[in-house]
């Protein structure tokens, strides 16, 4: 599969770490050494998933070489829509006028956007498909309780949209050179670890730590899938990209894989976990750094739990 053109969407608010401390005690300097975030992105009033969503279609436009009517299939990969029904894939339909298209929602927590890259990776290898559209969009402070000391302070607000064939279209295509995901609702707290119920409380992580734990042991587990399955090593890898859970994860996992921090591009900092939209969004903010050849892991950990990683090459 090729990447044919990738785009995003961030609003321009930030929350810094002090308005938590008003809010809710949480000393600024606690929250950064605790999780590296200074501030998160936050959705205007007049702003949404869909709104989102349809930005970052927008970014894209301008280097896809084909018309955005010749995708024949549109997938919304995110856990924080607006409307699970109407989901941003109907939505980008509707708003393209894209006829002929199928249109589905998948969702696996952070591991969404991986997730919906296998099954745009399926459709094309049973022929049902050639051209796609991959939208994720996180409006997560829509549904967060910022007085939650455990969680409320880490969520921020972004989508990523990446337009996929089955054949390369451009000599520009980024080409993705493997994708897997694995489901571990029976590991540790599984479903419980991380929770998303608008009428109970909003997006919870209970315990932290068993996140944490999990996140860094199956990040890698996933990039070694991932390395086995392309005959790569790690060595070969130019940058590294985890989920942007939370800074120290990324860390722990540069401990664990013997590599400098700096091989490991990042954005918490500044908007903190934009949720399953996170990993993929550092590639389309960071695509200076790349030349022709290199290649990147992106590592992601959802709740639930779930793991995923894609490779590709520029």
């Amino acid at each position: 599969m090729y990447i044919n053109s990738m785009g995003n969407y961030v609003p321009s608010a930030r929350i810094t770490n002090e308005y938590f401390e008003n809010l809710n005690g949480l000393e600024p300097g606690w929250i950064l050494q605790r999780t590296g975030i200074i501030s998160r992105s936050k959705a205007a009033s007049d702003e949404g998933a869909d709104s989102m969503a349809l930005a970052a279609i927008d970014d894209a436009l301008g280097n896809l070489p084909y018309a955005i009517k010749d995708v024949d299939l549109i997938v919304a990969a995110c856990y924080a829509a607006y409307d699970t029904v109407a989901t941003p894939a109907h939505v980008a339909q509707q708003h393209y006028d894209i006829s002929g298209a199928k249109a589905v929602y998948v969702s696996a927590a952070c591991s969404s956007f991986i997730n919906g890259l296998e099954v745009i990776e399926g459709y094309f290898a049973s022929g049902k498909a050639k051209r796609a559209l991959l939208i994720c969009t996180e409006h997560n402070t829509y549904y967060s309780n910022e007085k939650d000391h455990k969680a409320g302070h880490l969520w921020g607000d972004a989508a990523v949209a990446f337009f996929i064939s089955k054949e390369r279209e451009s000599e520009n295509d980024v080409e993705i050179l493997d994708v897997f995901t694995e489901g571990l609702g029976n590991v540790g707290k599984g479903p419980e670890g991380v929770k998303l119920r608008p009428k109970e409380g909003g997006i919870m992580m209970p315990d932290g730590r068993d996140v944490f734990i999990h996140a860094c042991k199956y990040m890698i587990y996933a990039l070694k899938k991932s390395l086995g399955h392309t005959g790569l090593k790690i060595e070969d890898i130019n940058k590294l990209i985890c989920h942007q859970a939370n800074k120290r994860i990324v860390a722990q996992v540069a401990h664990q894989l013997d590599k400098p921090l700096d091989d490991f591009l990042n954005n918490i900092e500044t908007l903190g976990n934009t949720g399953s939209a996170s990993a993929a969004l550092v590639l389309t903010q960071n695509l200076d750094k790349f030349k022709k050849g290199d290649k990147a892991a992106l590592m992601v950990f959802g709740g639930g739990y779930s793991c995923g990683c894609f490779i590709v090459r520029f």
